[in-house]
């Protein structure tokens, strides 16, 4: 009867249990939500940054015109004259998302904008993120974690910077892609189910399809199955967890336009099927270990590991002939520059230019991670205690993303998820030893505790022991009425279960104070922690880039010139004009303003981009030439030095220099330095102060404030006063912020020199200077 109570009381608990975790994990992903929607209550509902515009614009070509149409798009609006094949260079995860997201919305009369559910698509999926952090935490560690984990994740400033809403970038869905496969994946691991294989093999292909992150999953587990093969940890559940990942998720990898046959052919996935090689050696090592005698099972093994090590020879120099045959043995840049870090500013500038390529600083991680970063080690102590096929997989998880994180910036939201696992453990597994050691001490315990001190360790780690032992006394009983068979198996079961409760009790049980010192350190931890992501989604994280804000002793200003020059462009130029500008406002460009492009931020064809940093660095007659030959009409260029905005064309100048010196070699980065110094002022080189960007970008400046000052590098210019004679300024913005500038047709150019040459020359001289203007000027 009383144990009858006792299963339906324990059921009862567990019920009441699940209940309240499905409500907490409502309430997370509330959380989630609301704390990214900062930026839509101060600002307003607008896309952020510059890939989101891109993202925005091929969700409405999908939205009007539909899946087939979306995957034969040619656009012919962006790297003129070469165009863009958007259907086979874009990962369409997030498209697709989005699209099918407004059409279910619009199936049921809830008539959303196509912008509106662009901008609220990373809120959702960080809600989801957290869901999913919390169902593989919890098969590692238990529920307790798992709450604590997707609490952890849904404030976490890091993944709060590429998930505000505005923020309709790839990794806005990639990470919830990249948790739930490896929850997936874990599941497997611990069930050893099919099913769950096959989910993970779908999951993993959505992973492909939205971000190229996809090759941290198709190398971290291969890593993960190894270690589980070099370490003995081989069973069938792993063989089921790996195997099918690698046939169907390569299979549907391949289906991915972007990606096609680089899924079985670039150097990203090689690791993949070596493992897979192993993985099947080892199985059959297994079998017929199983099926044949000792003696026979050796001559066997002998066979086997012969003829797997001439297929494994024979693999690896077939591996070896296809790296070899690449410039690249087989790794994209990127990839190159994650092995090695100095990589790409050897030998691919264009990667070493982008900001969020570059590696981090110390205090960046406080500012992205916080608190988590010292609850880490905890959380790893704790995954070996005791060490499972699951938590060996979160540790390789957290150290492979450290270091990738460490060597790329952007990579920081790589390591949030993990950051934050490994902290759901710490906590969740201190406040359980915490509490525990206060509920064994309350004077009310009924193990007997209440004539004991109660702030008495050991008396009440004693009732502890004598609580377990009765159970294993019990549950031994049980299990000696069906096997009687000798004395020692009777013991055995008895001394076992009874050495090591004893010993964890003595351990996890502490004093009474410092379990509550414990408890209070740790909220107030958790409150600094709640705080600082409060604040940084708040005021870091909220601002969009192309509205601007800055606070003064006279109240707040708006920058909003970025898109006071789109609408310019888009109401005061025809539609086929052609504009050229450095390829980080390529996306805006064409998506706001509706105007052609030269480059933009896919950033696919160098020789294209080098074109254009040629051009700027080149001086005006030149530069004209170049783009000129580009039909562009237009020159945009970007300047912060009237209102101090350091994200500007001359702070990214240096760039241009290299990336157009990398394909045309007359373009040298010292003849733009003296004695190695970026300068602008009077010390400046003629080079520099003679280029197009330097002249587009302080043309008529000295007019602001008689001294032309530039505030973002603190000093007057080296060259104020200067005419153009091949460009006209035809609008400047509010703040001078954007300046858009239009090429002077040839016949103006050349009308003064026309009236100067009145005499004839030779038709010899005449040739020369016709094949003068001619001749290709960055050849």
């Amino acid at each position: 009867m009383a144990a009858s109570e006792a299963s339906t009381a324990t059921s009862f608990r567990h019920a009441f249990g699940g209940v309240l975790a499905f409500f907490i994990l409502i309430l997370i992903g509330v959380l989630a939500f609301s704390i990214r929607l900062f930026s839509v209550i101060k600002y307003e509902s607008v896309i952020h940054e510059f890939d989101p515009y891109f993202n925005y614009r091929v969700t409405q070509f999908l939205t009007k015109n539909g899946i087939y149409d979306f995957w034969n798009w040619f656009d012919d609006r962006t790297w003129y004259p070469l165009g863009r094949v958007i259907g086979g260079t874009v990962y369409p995860g997030l498209t697709l998302t989005a699209g099918t997201l407004w059409w279910i919305l619009n199936s049921l009369n809830i008539p959303l904008s196509v912008e509106t559910v662009c901008v609220f698509t990373a809120p959702i999926f960080s809600a989801f993120a957290s869901w999913a952090t919390y169902l593989l935490t919890k098969e590692v560690k238990g529920a307790g974690a798992g709450l604590t984990a997707a609490v952890l994740l849904a404030m976490v400033p890091s993944y709060i910077s590429r998930s505000v809403a505005g923020s309709y970038d790839n990794e806005a869905v990639a990470i919830f892609a990249l948790i739930f496969t490896f929850f997936l994946y874990i599941k497997t691991l611990n069930t050893g189910s099919l099913f769950y294989a096959t989910l993970n093999a779908i999951s993993y292909f959505y992973m492909v399809c939205s971000w190229g992150g996809y090759t941290f999953i198709i190398n971290l587990i291969p890593m993960h199955a190894l270690l589980c093969i070099v370490t003995g940890r081989y069973s069938s559940r792993l063989y089921i967890a790996y195997a099918p990942l690698v046939v169907l998720g390569t299979l549907l990898a391949a289906l991915v336009p972007v990606v096609g046959f680089n899924a079985v052919m670039t150097s990203e996935h090689f690791a993949s099927f070596l493992v897979f090689i192993i993985i099947h050696v080892v199985a059959l090592v297994y079998y017929i270990k199983g099926i044949l005698s000792p003696k026979m099972f050796k001559v066997a093994v002998t066979l086997v590991l012969s003829a797997g090590l001439i297929v494994c020879f024979a693999v690896v120099a077939i591996l070896v002939a296809l790296v070899a045959s690449s410039p690249t043995k087989g790794w994209s840049g990127r990839s190159l520059s994650l092995l090695d870090p100095t990589y790409a500013s050897k030998y691919i500038p264009i990667i070493a230019s982008v900001s969020e390529h570059q590696p981090p600083t110390w205090p960046s991680y406080f500012m992205d991670i916080n608190v988590l970063a010292f609850l880490v080690p905890a959380g790893i102590i704790a995954c070996f205690l005791p060490l499972s096929d699951a938590s060996s997989f979160v540790v390789l998880y957290i150290v492979t993303s450290v270091y990738f994180s460490g060597v790329m910036v952007r990579l920081m939201l790589v390591l949030a998820p993990a950051a934050c696992i490994m902290s759901g453990i710490a906590l969740s597994e201190a406040f359980d030893t915490l509490t525990r050691s206060i509920k064994f001490q309350l004077p009310g315990n009924s193990g007997g505790n209440s004539k004991a001190n109660a702030g008495d360790a050991s008396s009440a780690s004693a009732s502890a022991q004598n609580v377990v032992v009765k159970a294993d006394k019990t549950e031994e009983t049980a299990k000696e009425r069906p096997s009687r068979k000798s004395k020692k198996k009777e013991k055995e079961p008895v001394e076992k279960p009874q050495r090591n409760p004893r010993n964890e009790r003595k351990l996890s049980v502490l004093p009474f104070e410092a379990s509550i010192v414990g408890i209070f350190l740790l909220v107030m931890l958790g409150a600094f922690y709640v705080v600082h992501c409060v604040w940084a989604a708040a005021e870091a994280y909220s601002a969009p880039s192309i509205v601007l804000t800055s606070h003064s002793h006279d109240g707040l200003h708006v920058f909003d010139d970025f898109r006071e020059a789109y609408a310019w462009l888009s109401h005061n130029t025809e539609v086929d004009d052609k504009v050229a500008s450095w390829w980080d406002y390529g996306y805006q460009t064409t998506a706001m303003a509706n105007r052609t492009v030269i480059v933009d931020n896919n950033t696919w064809n160098n020789t294209h981009i080098a074109t254009v940093g040629t051009a700027m660095s080149s001086p005006e007659k030149a530069a004209w030439e170049i783009f000129n030959s580009l039909d562009v009409k237009y020159v945009l260029v970007v300047f912060g030095g009237l209102v101090g905005y350091p994200s500007d064309d001359i702070n990214k100048f240096l760039w241009m220099v290299r990336i157009g010196g990398g394909v045309f070699p007359h373009i040298k980065e010292p003849d733009y330095l003296r004695d190695g110094q970026y300068r602008i002022d009077s010390q400046a080189t003629s080079t520099m102060l003679n280029c197009l960007m330097y002249k587009l970008s302080y043309y008529r400046f000295v007019e602001t404030d008689g001294k032309a000052f530039d505030r973002v590098r603190r000093t007057e210019i080296g060259k104020k006063y200067f005419k153009l004679t091949h460009f006209e300024e035809v609008f400047t913005t509010h703040h001078w912020m954007v300046r858009i500038y239009k090429l002077k047709p040839p016949k103006n150019r050349l009308r003064g020199k026309a009236k100067k040459s009145k005499s004839k020359t030779s038709s010899a001289s005449s040739s020369k200077r016709s094949g003068k203007r001619t001749r290709n000027p960055w050849q």
